[in-house]
């Protein structure tokens, strides 16, 4: 399985920003296959292999700067939805609806992650319910990236109080992952 290169940078980047001084602990932490991808530099175009370039550096990030797997994962997810909808993106997502993004949201999974199939199985006017069906080598850390996107992207369309549950996952063994969010 593969990632693009534009969601890959987005973790150093967000390191570099968010928490500058635990750069060099988290890059020296990484195993030398990670290592390359970094010192070579990421090419937002290219396709990477997904454990080396997102799976292992996220769970390593998150420990280092979280203590835990979730909040840095969630947080870095925030934060590439940040640097992904800017700009005249931002006014798209602004004058969309929530429903439509998150659509979006779907289409763009798949155009990063190869293969990957996330389709939307339920939405109202304050919730949406995705279902992550294809995503071979698929990682908590991946689920919460996931999901602070949404949340983030959700919060530019003016959403508030948004709430996302994962009650189901392929990393527990289950036939799918499902992505339950609601806003007010």
């Amino acid at each position: 399985m593969q990632v693009k290169g534009t969601a890959v940078k987005t973790i150093p980047e967000f390191i570099k920003d968010k928490h500058s001084d635990k750069y060099s602990g988290w890059f020296n932490q990484l195993p030398e296959k990670s290592k390359a991808i970094f010192q070579k530099g990421v090419a937002a175009p290219n396709w990477y292999p997904i454990e080396d370039a997102i799976i292992t550096p996220t769970a390593l990030m998150s420990m280092h700067l979280y203590g835990n797997e979730k909040d840095g994962a969630w947080q870095c997810g925030r934060y590439s939805a940040d640097i992904a909808l800017n700009g005249v993106y931002k006014i798209y997502v602004k004058m969309s609806s929530p429903g439509h993004i998150i659509d979006r949201a779907g289409r763009v999974l798949q155009a990063y992650y190869e293969p990957s199939e996330i389709t939307v199985v339920g939405r109202t006017d304050k919730s949406v319910t995705l279902h992550l069906v294809k995503f071979p080598k698929l990682h908590k850390v991946i689920e919460y990236r996931f999901a602070g996107w949404m949340e983030r992207a959700l919060e530019i369309s003016g959403c508030k109080n948004i709430r996302i549950d994962i009650p189901k996952s392929l990393t527990k063994g289950d036939n799918l992952s499902e992505f339950k969010i609601t806003w007010d």
